[in-house]
């Protein structure tokens, strides 16, 4: 794992660099040891590394200024937001400057007119809801951290309620970012749509902070649904919930979220969150809309899991037990931890066309059974996305070794079958080797040409998403 952090790249402040940083910054500027180890770390396998210091800027003018001065001295610059990322995507691998985002943590406007909300990037996804929660309107993408909106556009998140409401790609209407220079550049107006120029913001969102700094996120924001009911449904088999969710997604019944969990997960969910649900293959549910549209919805969905041996379809209507139920979803990553204490997660997720969900997971299980260290598989499986968790002794090579040859089988199997080697974790360091094989040597190629022209002098999180020579 540690030969991703090669050391002759290192690239640091000069004496006159840090001095005009302490001009700006003044104890904003923090170079303590154990504040950067805190932000050397995020929930990937990978060993600590810090960066040479920590910056905490306060607004977009700020983030100009320090981005100005890493520019001038060819120092890396790296975005961090909740730290929440599985992929390596906030390790300053180059050293340089952490740039954390917990003091733009205000929101700007609130537009309830014209369904949008206007906020700085450290906000997070439940400070957003809470800003909402008078107008009869919330923000959808909810990944299992609570994670914040400059880091959740950065890696083009989603969550549960994808399959329904979308990605941060359908969800980020407009951006403010900082490029290289230290300008500070809108991506798009806040209009529904619009055909003038190259659509900007989705080149950001997803970038995962390699071609410029995110300052200001616009989002779409929702009426909230009438009414809202959850159920659970057991399987025998892995295989029996999956179809399920081939079939309901054929149908075209409108759902807001489908959820898999394996037994495992489902075994290190209740002990963390003391639930008692079945310890089989299950799906969660949840449907939006009038009362009568939900009930004819979930009567389609019972039927069709009916019929592929699922049994127990019980409900969570109740606001705190729906509450309940999904909180423990999102902690699954943090409960399957628990499986294995001491441990480091070597998480993967990938995406398929929902035709080919079926092989996908049951060969993938089958690759799991040989491992001699303890998994777990979830997904949002509505739109064809899983994960797998693979809880690793972090002083084992041989673990690792083999943790990463599941992954590639994984991945590649995910590739061949038309699909890609990340639904929603991102590329970060990991998966770095795979969009060769996904996207073909022309069109990374073409990614490497837009990273040369928007940061000629690599400082913007370097070693992320593609290499800088080919």
């Amino acid at each position: 794992m540690s030969s991703v952090f090669d050391t002759t790249r290192r690239r640091s402040l000069p004496p006159q660099g840090v001095a005009e940083f302490k001009e700006i910054f003044g104890t904003r500027f923090v170079t303590s040891g154990a504040v950067c180890a805190h932000y050397g770390r995020d929930e990937s396998p990978y060993p600590e590394c810090p960066p040479d210091a920590v910056v905490f800027p306060r607004d977009a003018d700020e983030v100009a200024q320090a981005v100005r001065l890493c520019n001038q001295y060819r120092v890396p610059i790296v975005p961090f937001g909740a730290g929440s990322s599985l992929e390596g995507h906030v390790l300053p691998i180059e050293g340089g400057i952490t740039l954390s985002m917990t003091e733009m943590n205000q929101i700007i406007a609130v537009q309830p007119e014209d369904f949008t909300i206007t906020v700085q990037p450290g906000v997070t996804r439940t400070q957003v809801n809470d800003a909402l929660r008078d107008t009869g309107l919330f923000f959808p993408i909810d990944p299992g951290a609570d994670a914040s909106i400059g880091g959740m556009a950065a890696t083009r998140a989603s969550g549960t309620n994808a399959v329904r409401y979308g990605t941060m790609r359908e969800n980020v209407v407009s951006l403010k970012v900082v490029t290289a220079n230290g300008e500070v550049i809108r991506t798009s107006s806040r209009a529904r749509k619009s055909s003038a120029g190259y659509d900007l913001t989705r080149l950001f969102v997803g970038s995962e902070g390699t071609l410029g700094v995110i300052v200001e996120v616009t989002l779409r924001i929702y009426p909230r649904p009438e009414a809202v009911t959850a159920a659970v449904c057991n399987f025998p088999t892995l295989a029996d919930a999956v179809r399920s969710v081939v079939e309901i997604m054929q149908t075209g019944t409108a759902i807001a979220r489908i959820e898999f969990m394996d037994e495992r997960a489902v075994g290190a969910v209740n002990r963390h969150s003391r639930l008692e649900l079945a310890e089989t293959p299950l799906l969660l549910f949840e449907f939006h809309g009038s009362a009568g549209g939900v009930r004819e919805q979930a009567e389609v969905v019972r039927e069709i899991t009916r019929d592929h041996g699922g049994s127990g379809f019980t409900w969570a209507e109740n606001p705190e037990d729906r509450a309940r139920l999904w909180a423990a979803r999102h902690q699954s990553h943090f409960a399957g931890l628990q499986l294995r204490p001491g441990a480091r997660s070597v998480a993967t997720d990938v995406c398929v066309p929902i035709s080919k969900l079926v092989d996908c997971v049951t060969q993938t299980v089958e690759d799991l059974k040989s491992a001699e260290f303890p998994f777990t598989i979830v997904g949002h499986v509505g739109d064809g996305n899983f994960h797998v968790q693979m809880l690793i002794d972090p002083d084992s090579r041989k673990e690792w070794q083999a943790a990463e040859a599941i992954n590639h089988r994984l991945v590649h199997r995910a590739i061949g079958m038309e699909g890609t080697c990340s639904g929603e974790h991102g590329v970060g360091i990991h998966k770095i080797e795979f969009l060769k094989a996904e996207h073909g040597v022309a069109g990374v190629e073409l990614m490497r040409l837009l990273k040369h022209a928007y940061d000629p002098y690599n400082i913007f999180n370097p070693g992320k998403v593609l290499a800088w020579d080919a």
